[in-house]
């Protein structure tokens, strides 16, 4: 089984809005790229933020900016097709009843959580950067890594998105100074204690790092401590799903993983991974 749930029906920029991309022909390109690709399960999960309902959680300026559609209407959209129902939820500190009533409110197959902003401020979005008010890389990755361990621990999310993101810009960004495994530590005991799945991302291979996400290092750890995994290419058009699923299934296979999360009605059974099929293996791709 290859399974691809970190997918996006849209791209990131904000004029992208549901009316053009949650159409039956733009599912339908998108279920002809995973049969290429030989995806057995694919499932769209929507960036939140995207939601007027996501402001009942934060009022960040990022989500004011974006929140247009409506998250019921996207449920009822998706319902209408063979695609698996999932969202993409940021953490927030302190707001977790509110994520909670909004996650309950929907009849959603899985709930990736993600961490993109540590407090009010981005590891992934240059306008609202962290490095440029924290400053000290080793800072900036044991804030992290915290509140992705907080993540993990508060029972919201089935997967773990992208769980080292904040590598994301590579050497565009300083690095810490202490082993990197130092910060791993307590999101992968949050990881171990949760039961949460760590989803293993070809996203990495597009962005400044260049890397598949999480690193070998996180990912051993996170083997030795039984955690299950995901599989997934946080695709925004059709060209990138199961993208280099071929790199990702070899990294898989050397950390020692041989079975993948398949969700439905935010239950969890393990299948066997599977092959990749000529789109998986095409890096080119888009």
């Amino acid at each position: 089984m290859l399974t691809d749930y970190h997918v996006h029906l849209r791209p990131d920029e904000v004029e992208g809005g549901a009316e053009e991309y949650f159409t039956t022909d733009n599912v339908e390109r998108y279920l002809a790229a995973a049969d290429e690709a030989g995806i057995g399960e694919l499932g769209v999960s929507e960036h939140v933020h995207r939601f007027r309902d996501a402001l009942e959680v934060w009022d960040h300026p990022y989500w004011l900016r974006h929140a247009r559609d409506d998250l019921g209407a996207y449920a009822g959209f998706v319902r209408t097709t063979p695609l698996r129902l999932g969202i993409e939820m940021d953490y927030v500190s302190g707001r977790e009843d509110r994520i909670a009533n909004l996650l309950d409110a929907h009849p959603f197959d899985y709930v990736i959580g993600s961490v993109h902003y540590v407090r009010d401020k981005a590891v992934d979005h240059d306008v609202w950067d962290i490095w440029e008010s924290v400053g000290d890389p080793d800072r900036v990755w044991e804030l992290y890594f915290e509140t992705l361990a907080e993540a993990a621990r508060s029972g919201l999310y089935d997967v773990l998105a992208h769980p080292d993101l904040v590598k994301v810009w590579g050497a565009e960004r300083p690095s810490p100074e202490r082993d990197r495994r130092f910060y791993y530590e307590p999101a992968v005991e949050a990881i171990a204690a949760s039961g949460i799945a760590v989803e293993v991302s070809t996203a990495g291979l597009r962005k400044p790092v260049g890397e598949i996400y999480p690193s070998r290092e996180f990912a051993e750890m996170c083997v030795d401590a039984g955690a299950t995994f995901s599989l997934s290419s946080d695709a925004h058009v059709p060209e990138h799903i199961g993208f280099a699923y071929d790199r990702a299934l070899e990294a898989m296979n050397e950390w020692g993983i041989r079975k993948v999360s398949v969700f439905e009605g935010r239950e969890r059974r393990l299948e066997p991974i599977g092959h990749a099929g000529a789109r998986a293996g095409a890096e080119s791709s888009g």
